[in-house]
């Protein structure tokens, strides 16, 4: 099943996507900082990112509930390094290759945890902090705000993290049980 579940994610478009066991895996509050430095906008106005995604602890105990994380990536080419209108392009190409898995997973896991990039952006205007989330069984919560360092996660998984110059890797993460 777990390379069934490996292929759904490359015939969704991902480039690369390998098994870590859950016991290597590690949660950094340094990782989590960085979210409160808000780059990408969504820090304290998301579901799916902290704080409403919940604390360190309580994402990594969702995490342990799990045998495997299967890490994947999809990278795109740039025009060149500075190339930000490509990058956003790739991060929503990125998004809904993470949703197309999503629905090719969902019929077959009773149970399980995806984790995209940069949080949700399915709502036009999120429901955080005044009421619960429209859809929760359909979010995928934000790697980082799991405090997950990818770079090592990739290395540990034979994934690659940087694919050269003039291209973007996004990563994102499916837990499961064995």
């Amino acid at each position: 099943m777990l390379e069934a579940i490996r292929q759904m994610a490359l015939d969704s478009g991902m480039y690369q996507a390998e098994y870590l066991d859950t016991r290597e895996i590690k949660c950094y509050p340094e990782v989590r900082q960085t979210c409160e430095g808000n780059a990408c906008g969504r820090y304290g106005t998301v579901w799916t990112c902290p704080p409403g995604v919940g604390t360190l602890e309580e994402c990594r105990e969702r995490l342990m509930a799990f045998d495997k994380m299967l890490l994947f990536s999809k990278k795109y080419e740039l025009e060149d390094e500075f190339d930000f209108e490509g990058m956003g392009e790739g991060l929503l190409d990125f998004k809904q290759a993470v949703a197309d898995f999503d629905a090719k997973i969902r019929p077959v896991l009773a149970e399980f945890l995806l984790l995209g990039n940069e949080g949700c952006d399915r709502c036009a205007q999120c429901t955080y902090p005044d009421a619960p989330c429209r859809f929760p069984e359909l979010v995928h919560h934000s790697i980082s705000s799991y405090g997950l360092y990818v770079a090592e996660l990739a290395k540990t998984a034979g994934v690659n993290y940087n694919n050269g110059r003039a291209t973007v890797t996004y990563l994102g993460a499916l837990m499961v049980k064995e």
